[in-house]
């Protein structure tokens, strides 16, 4: 998140982790909503820059760590494969989504609180 206020930029990261080992954060968001508008895991992978390897290992250990199925998967074949997002995907996505958002309210108030004159 990057907010303005006299000149100067706030950044903020929001991130889940689960026993330490990281969950979700945006990277895998984008990965996710990439799946979504793709209907594919390749094609989503290849617009996130990242192995297809790489964003199956994400998608099994963000299933694993939430206990969720995100992704349903078709594997190829005459008709072709495909991923499309489940529904505890999508409301996952638009809980993260608001986490952020109240996230960067917070941090929005605070940076102006404590930033209100220029330095």
């Amino acid at each position: 998140m990057r907010k303005s206020h006299n000149g100067l930029d706030i950044r903020s990261k929001l991130w889940i982790e689960a026993g330490g080992e990281p969950v979700f954060g945006r990277g895998r968001r984008f990965l996710l909503e990439a799946i979504d508008s793709h209907g594919s895991i390749n094609q989503a992978a290849q617009e996130v820059d990242i192995s297809f390897r790489k964003a199956w290992g994400h998608i099994k250990a963000m299933e694993d760590r939430l206990g969720v199925k995100l992704v349903d998967r078709q594997t190829g074949g005459k008709n072709g494969g495909g991923a499309v997002l489940t529904i505890e995907a999508r409301k996952f996505l638009k809980k993260y989504e608001a986490m952020e958002k109240g996230i960067q309210e917070i941090v929005d108030k605070r940076f102006k609180k404590v930033f209100r004159q220029a330095i």
